[in-house]
């Protein structure tokens, strides 16, 4: 946390303080999603989430035990899949 703003520690720190939560959330959409909030984001549960990651049906990444997401490559995903109109 402390190279989010290449600041020192305590710089970082008062700024995150500052701006609030939901500024700070922002900041970090940007980079890496957890399951939960690639869940929430989609509006969709997260035992879906989690089986289309093991399927390799979504785009995801495998960070020890845990899975991360994109969001700029979600949404590229979720653009995929919009029904073709004939």
């Amino acid at each position: 946390m402390d190279k989010v703003l290449d600041l020192p520690p305590n710089i970082n720190y008062h700024i995150l303080v500052m701006i609030g939560k939901d500024k700070q959330r922002k900041l970090f959409m940007d980079k890496w999603l957890t399951l939960e909030q690639i869940a929430e984001y989609l509006q969709m549960s997260t035992s879906s989430i989690y089986k289309k990651a093991q399927a390799g049906k979504i785009p995801s990444y495998k960070v020890g035990r845990q899975w991360r997401f994109k969001k700029e490559e979600i949404d590229g995903w979720v653009e995929k899949q919009k029904p073709k109109r004939k």
